[in-house]
């Protein structure tokens, strides 16, 4: 093998944590706004967010290779203005994954704040709370069990990329090559037994953090902050 077991599995972890992270810097305040949004445009904005979700990860990959790729405008541009190459580099897999994962953070969020009853900010509004305290005190802990559902969606389908991991980042050992592309490597090659043992990982690891997330939604779900 060109790429340690271990190294591959901590590229994919940390692959999966940096773009949630990511994720939820972005998600949390593109689905408030997507909640309250009152515009004819929503439906739009809501389609183009969730395509991911049908669209084949290798279409959404070929374009990706092609707007990245330093022969295309963007590319080039990305390449010659700010020294970023995008093919081919982690770099290019956070992006990629990102744009993959989105509709799986943004969509449990955004039902949690539809969900949120308005009349709890009016009244935080009334006792002389801001805007940003009723935010971050009030409605956020009441929506927990959305945030974590869509930190968890967002973490096991970045984990379990394929299609746009292997256009935009190929099979680089130690740069690119997470455990779903070594699970395809090695039942290629006819190595069951490496294969079995990624796939184990990833099954035993996505099990116990479903697990405990239903935990935590349990007991969140039964306390309300006001």
């Amino acid at each position: 093998m060109d790429s340690s077991f271990g190294t591959t599995l901590l590229l994919t972890f940390k692959l999966a944590a940096i773009t949630t992270v990511l994720l939820l810097v972005i998600g949390v305040p593109l689905a408030y706004r997507l909640s309250r949004m009152k515009s004819r445009l929503k439906p739009w904005v809501e389609a183009v967010i969730s395509m991911p979700i049908v669209l084949p990860p290798t279409v959404l990959g070929f374009y990706l290779l092609l707007a990245f790729s330093p022969g295309s405008g963007f590319g080039a541009w990305l390449d010659q203005t700010l020294g970023l190459r995008l093919v081919f580099t982690f770099e290019g897999l956070v992006l990629g994954s990102m744009i993959y994962s989105l509709p799986f953070m943004v969509q449990p969020i955004q039902a949690g704040f539809e969900a949120f009853p308005r009349q709890l900010a009016e009244a935080s509004y009334v006792l002389g709370k801001s805007r940003r305290e009723t935010f971050f005190r009030i409605i956020l802990p009441n929506i927990k069990p959305s945030l974590i559902s869509g930190t968890v969606l967002a973490f096991a389908h970045t984990i379990g990329e394929f299609g746009v991991i292997l256009m935009i980042g190929g099979n680089i050992p130690g740069e690119t090559r997470v455990a779903s592309i070594a699970i395809y490597d090695e039942v290629e090659a006819m190595n069951y037994g490496m294969a079995n043992k990624y796939a184990l990982v990833l099954i035993g690891f996505t099990f116990g953090i479903l697990l405990l997330v239903y935990g935590i939604n349990r007991r969140a779900a039964k306390s309300v902050v006001i």
